[in-house]
């Protein structure tokens, strides 16, 4: 969050931001036992019952859990919350804003897709031709629960006759969504490759300003607790490792 000038501060599961705003951790053990996936949840308006929280799912690769975690918020960082600080910001910086013609009423802020795998090229030059949310705003219309803000995910790629293709609404995945994406021409190729973007749709009376300048309260938004260590006691720890071992 240092990256796009944002200071946060860790407080137990819940890692505090400037005003309002906080990231709340939730994690999802695999049925194995293993690290499976976290929820990163994009806290508004801290402290506020009522208020929306932009979660998203998120896994990483990685030869250890540590890794796989570190990839994982990384690629968080890079796609989602480029999104809201650009949503919070609105300079233009971190993403892009338009008003897709077939969502009356809403205003979308698309951030910067994360490509990633062998031969990337072909994948990054469709999605900058392209701009995926009013291709699919027609599956859209009706999954966009929360009259406020709503977070839609989408993860795509793999490679000829392995494609993968799912869109995510409020973390929750979106089965006519995610057809519709699967059905569009971008590039399969030979070798594996992936793309994940994000982009909010707020509705047009929603007003950003001042969420990051307001007092946050003191009530945190609680993660759902986990058996093991939390996300962030591991991450640290794995921090504290490496600085002992001098990498």
């Amino acid at each position: 969050m240092a990256y796009y000038g944002q200071e946060f501060t860790v407080d137990g599961e819940v890692v505090r931001g400037p005003g309002t705003t906080a990231v709340a951790v939730r994690e999802h053990p695999a049925e194995d036992g293993g690290p499976g996936h976290v929820d990163l949840g994009y806290v508004l308006h801290l402290g506020r019952a009522d208020a929306p929280v932009v979660w998203d799912c998120t896994a990483g690769l990685g030869k250890t859990e540590e890794e796989k975690l570190d990839n994982a918020v990384r690629m968080w960082a890079t796609t989602t919350a480029a999104t809201l600080v650009e949503l919070l910001e609105g300079r233009g910086e971190h993403g892009d804003h338009y008003r897709p013609a077939l969502l009356p009423g809403w205003h979308a802020v698309q951030g910067p897709a994360a490509v990633f795998g062998f031969d990337t090229a072909p994948l990054r030059d469709w999605l900058s031709d392209h701009q995926l949310l009013p291709e699919l705003a027609g599956v859209l219309r009706t999954e966009l629960a929360d009259p406020e803000v709503n977070g839609v995910k989408l993860f795509l790629g793999g490679k000829a006759g392995d494609d993968i293709a799912e869109v995510r609404v409020n973390g929750r995945v979106s089965a006519p969504a995610s057809a519709a994406l699967r059905a569009l021409g971008w590039p399969r190729g030979e070798r594996l490759c992936w793309a994940r973007l994000f982009v909010l749709l707020t509705a047009e009376h929603f007003d950003p300003v001042g969420v990051a300048a307001a007092p946050a309260a003191a009530e945190p938004v609680p993660a759902v607790p986990a058996a093991r260590p939390g996300l962030l006691g591991r991450w640290r720890a794995a921090a504290a490792r490496a600085r002992r071992a001098g990498r």
